[in-house]
């Protein structure tokens, strides 16, 4: 059978990971298979009559209905009933068909997976973490050649990390169990209507709307939020816990890991929009686990989400270029139908943090089709407010190293409620230079 490389499907095993062994043959995993969309042409003139009416000032098309995105630009029986053929012929279970995000997700076996994308796949560890790791392309049959845009997850590396960085406590207090830090540093806080007064946010308080974060890990816990807004004398948020593929509500019990990022994402925005609903769709940390989560939520016609917050991601070398092609697809449909999506560009400077101290940027802020938010640091007083560019160099590098540059336009036009969303991201990660 002739075989066909996927595009930007290459993986490297690089320097600072080491090879265990091979992954167990029987070992069961899920991978996702990103198919085309039909009807290309007119998305791509869709998303060019936004750039065009913003940069004339002019007003910008009429989004699409989640509905009408569906009968427009879902995968056709055709591709997925090809995928079909293929799983059965691998001895790959077919176990969801996403006909709006264009998905299928398969299960087997690790031998079944090696079989099907003539790929082989290695235990593979990566400082005190250890994940399913492979070299080279995948490749396909030529039914699938044109059909396949993308398969992901048979991969399991951690794909990002949170955004979010955590200040020393001062001198004299205590962590939880009583222990002290080794060194603080001077800082200043401010809860989140102190913010809302230093940027002038605009009134209004989101109600009917739902704000989506997607979470790669961590949880919340109810008690802990009820405690914060009481704490502030406002209501408790209404939060939904959304779970996407294996992924669920897990609190670690540590502030912080992920629960931190969590937990700050809920606070600031039940506080920056205290009549909205909050959805936190969590799920696993791969490249398959993402873009699973970001289709779960823009195209989720039961809360429909008009603002997701994404504080999570990596430098662009960290991702293959068909896993970002994946993630752009998603922030494409989220853009036609008017979904505002903001992201975290990362605290670590124009080296995002990798020891090759060249210019990397962080995806998935470089994607035109996302708001891209970076840190600073404010301090205020009566008269004067003063901001600084946040840089943490510690944080630890994640695998490949392919330097480059990007820039990002800004897209779409908000509500109300996505003003005082982007005014609050802003405020603690605004727009990066």
């Amino acid at each position: 059978m002739v075989r066909h490389p996927l595009r930007g499907s290459e993986r490297t095993i690089s320097e600072d990971e080491r090879i265990l062994g091979d992954a167990h043959p029987a070992e069961q995993i899920r991978a996702l298979v990103q198919l085309r969309r039909p009807n290309e042409a007119e998305l791509d003139a869709r998303l060019s009559g936004f750039v065009h009416a913003h940069a004339a000032g002019t007003p910008p098309p009429t989004p699409l209905a989640r509905e009408e995105w569906a009968a427009q630009f879902g995968a056709t029986s055709d591709d997925i009933d090809a995928v079909r053929t293929f799983a059965r012929e691998h001895s790959l279970q077919v176990v969801e068909v996403n006909v709006v995000a264009a998905t299928v997700t398969l299960e087997g076996s690790v031998e079944q997976f090696c079989r099907a994308f003539d790929t082989h796949l290695h235990r593979v560890a990566h400082g005190d973490c250890e994940y399913r790791g492979r070299s080279g392309p995948l490749r396909l049959p030529e039914s699938l050649q044109d059909v396949v845009v993308a398969a992901l997850g048979l991969d399991s590396r951690p794909q990002a990390q949170p955004h979010c960085r955590f200040v020393p406590l001062p001198a004299g207090s205590t962590e939880p169990g009583g222990i002290r830090p080794a060194r603080a540093v001077p800082t200043a806080s401010y809860t989140p209507m102190q913010l809302a007064q230093l940027y002038g946010f605009p009134q209004g308080d989101g109600a009917g709307q739902c704000i989506a974060f997607i979470e790669l890990g961590g949880g919340y816990r109810q008690d802990d939020l009820r405690a914060y807004f009481q704490e502030l004398g406002m209501p408790v948020p209404t939060v939904t816990a959304v779970p996407v593929g294996q992924g669920a509500n897990r609190p670690t019990a540590d502030p912080s890991g992920p629960d931190g990022e969590v937990m700050l994402d809920l606070e600031l925005g039940g506080a920056a929009a205290p009549g909205a609903t909050l959805a936190v769709y969590f799920t696993v940390n791969t490249d398959a686990g993402f873009v699973q989560a970001i289709n779960a939520a823009i195209h989720d016609t039961k809360l429909r989400p008009s603002v997701v917050s994404i504080s999570w991601g990596a430098p662009e070398s960290a991702w293959t270029p068909q896993a970002m092609q994946a993630v752009n697809a998603a922030l494409q449909s989220a853009a036609t139908m008017g979904v505002t999506v903001c992201t975290a560009s990362g605290d670590s400077g124009s080296t995002d943090g990798q020891p090759d101290r060249a210019d990397h940027v962080d995806f998935l802020a470089s994607s035109p089709y996302a708001h891209a938010c970076g840190g600073t640091s404010v301090r205020a007083s009566a008269d004067r407010r003063a901001e600084r560019a946040r840089c943490q160099r510690q944080r630890r590098a994640l695998h490949g190293r392919r330097p480059g540059r990007h820039d990002e336009p800004e897209h779409g036009s908000e509500s109300l409620l996505r003003q005082r969303l982007l005014r609050l991201r802003h405020a603690v990660l605004p727009d990066h230079a």
